[in-house]
This record gives C-alpha cells, sequence and structure tokens, in this order.
C-alpha cells in the first residue's frame, strides 16, 4: 500500500532559537531541493501572520522562490488562507506562478483567519469571514474559469488550470466534496475523526471540472530515525511550542530538545506538551511503516503530507532521507 502512496512535504518555516527568521525561509529553501532529490512528489508552504515562531508569512512569494530552486518537484501552499485575501488577487498570484513553472503549481486553500484578535485587525478581517469560504472558493475558481459576473478578466489566470485543494479543518471536507476538489485533511493523531471526515467527504463528493473522483491527502508529522527514542525526541521542541502557546497565547520559536527536557513545567503546560507527544507517527522505519500501512488502509487515502519541523535540522533532514527510503521514493518520478 506505500508502494502505491505519494508522499510530499509542507514546511512551515519555523522559527528556530538560536536563528533568525530569514534563516527559517532559507531552510524552507533548501529543504525543498533535498525533497526534490529524494523523490518526494510536492513540496507546499503555509501562511501565517504574527506568529514569532513561523517566518512563512506570504505563501506565493516563498513558493515562487521554491519552484525557482527546484526543478521538477511540484510547489504550492498548504495553504493560502482565501479570507484573508480578494480571490481576484489570489488567483492572478496562481496565474503568475502557473505561468512561470508550467505543471508544477499546486493551489491548496484554507478558510482561517488570524490567529488572534490583534492579527485579525491588522488584517481587516473577522471570525465571521471565515463563514463564507465556499463563496469565495467559487469565485475564485470562476477567475480561472472566466466566468467572473464583473466582466472583468484575470491575467494572466483565466484559461489555466492550476490545481485547488482545500484544507479541510473542521466543515471543511464538506466544502471540499461539494465543490468536487481534493481534499487535505489532518491531523494523524485523531484517527477517528480523520477516518470520519475522509468517509464523509467521499460520501458528499460531486464531479467537477477540476476532479473526476474524490482525492484524499493525510497529513500530519511523521518522524524517523534509527531510534524510538530519538525519532520522539525530534517531536519535543513544537510539542513544547504548541503547549506554551496554549498557555500563553504565543507561538515561540522552537527551542532544542535537551532545553525543553530540562524545563519545570506546570500542570497545565505538562498536560499540553505530553497530548503534543501523543499519537504521533514516530520511530524506526519499520515502527513507521507499520504505523503509516494501518492509516493508509484505514483512510484508502491516496497522498501522504508530512508536516514535520524541529529545531535540530540534520534530525529533521535524516528524518526525511529515511522515510524516502522506507517509502520507495527513489522509483517516485515514476508515479508522478
Amino acid at each position: 500500500m506505500i508502494a502505491a502512496t505519494r508522499f510530499s512535504v509542507l514546511d512551515r518555516s519555523r522559527v528556530r532559537e538560536g536563528h533568525t527568521a530569514p534563516e527559517a525561509l532559507r531552510d524552507t529553501v533548501d529543504l525543498a531541493r533535498e525533497a526534490e532529490r529524494l523523490g518526494y512528489h510536492r513540496f507546499w508552504v503555509a501562511e501565517h501572520h504574527g506568529v514569532p515562531g513561523v517566518a512563512g508569512s506570504a505563501p506565493t512569494v516563498l513558493a515562487a522562490a521554491v519552484a525557482g530552486a527546484t526543478r521538477t518537484i511540484r510547489v504550492g501552499t498548504g495553504g493560502v488562507m482565501l479570507p484573508n485575501h480578494r480571490p481576484l488577487v489570489v488567483a492572478e498570484q496562481f496565474g503568475v506562478l502557473a505561468s512561470l513553472f508550467p505543471d508544477r503549481i499546486d493551489m491548496g486553500l484554507g478558510r482561517s483567519v488570524g490567529f488572534t484578535d490583534g492579527v485579525r485587525k491588522a488584517l481587516g478581517r473577522d471570525k465571521g469571514d471565515a463563514e463564507d469560504f465556499p463563496g469565495q472558493l467559487d469565485e475564485l475558481l470562476g477567475w480561472f474559469a472566466g466566468t467572473s459576473p464583473t466582466g472583468v478578466r484575470a491575467r494572466p489566470s483565466e484559461g489555466l488550470a492550476v490545481p485547488p485543494f482545500v484544507l479541510a479543518m473542521g466543515e471543511g471536507a464538506d466544502i471540499a466534496a461539494r465543490a468536487g476538489l481534493p481534499m487535505v485533511i489532518g491531523d494523524l493523531r485523531d484517527r477517528e475523526r480523520m477516518r470520519r471526515g475522509v468517509d464523509r467527504y467521499r460520501e458528499r463528493f460531486r464531479p467537477s471540472a477540476w476532479a473526476e473522483e474524490p482525492y484524499v491527502v493525510i497529513s500530519g508529522t511523521v518522524a524517523v530515525a534509527d531510534t524510538s527514542e530519538r525519532a520522539r525526541r525530534l517531536l519535543v521542541p513544537e510539542a513544547w511550542s504548541m503547549a506554551y502557546s496554549r498557555t500563553h497565547g504565543a507561538f515561540p520559536p522552537l527551542p532544542p530538545a535537551e532545553r525543553v527536557e530540562s524545563l519545570a513545567m506546570s500542570a497545565k503546560e505538562r498536560g499540553f506538551y505530553e497530548a503534543g507527544l501523543a499519537g504521533q507517527l514516530a520511530g524506526t522505519a519499520e515502527e513507521v511503516r507499520r504505523e503509516l500501512e494501518a492509516v493508509l488502509k484505514d483512510t484508502g487515502a491516496q497522498e501522504v503530507l508530512v508536516t514535520t519541523s524541529t529545531h535540530d535540522r540534520e534530525a529533521l533532514l535524516d528524518s526525511y532521507r529515511r522515510l524516502a527510503a522506507l517509502a520507495g521514493l527513489d522509483d517516485g518520478a515514476t508515479r508522478r
């Protein structure tokens, strides 16, 4: 089952303690080159605003840098948060990308708005803007089809086929199904919720000009090392940063694992931290292979989008290399 599955990478340009945001962006571009060399199918970047621990705030700009630094791997966004933007501008940006890098650009789209009230205010948005995501999605796709009632034509987007994907958070599975679009769903820690979302998507899918059949991408952390302990250690920096964000309201740069392990945590922090470590796909190659086979059998997903982040860059690269080896991605070019 693994041999028939595509594997891709989503990098959120996490800032690491002792390093700068510009370094995080350059690390993302370097990782894209390595992912291409290893045979991964796509490389996506994310959108976050005003987050101290995330440098990726302009995904289409970063996608252009990634596409320019690579030759064959598909490049896209995971995703552009459509409520934050005018659909015409998004269409134009992807039209430019697809014109510069033909047949390599993906358009991953999400419905989240800013992380905090301050960010939402700065963006000129509020939580209610996410409720109009289906309409925003229809408008965006209309610019590519040339069906806007405004009489305006999106240049150079009109007539281009840039594959759209819906990031399925909450009701996103229903939105993707109604629109007849591929769906990206996470996370791997809550397998039952993921399976329910996949089942609902397949049951309600309506074929469209963009996709004749359902296409499921499951997304989450996958960490592979030579021992289970080292693999689990890869998860420590992000688990702590997520715990800190839940207790302090701000997502900080990723700390080294050894510093986290020496911290005195409150009971609340410890609870969030342990929850962040639980249920992830982490272990030796054989352990991860068994877990992947199980989740792929359960969901029938066609693709796995790996979102692993950690402070130790060499350990992260080693994990992606080990994952590529166990997935047989040396032959990945034949599955593109």
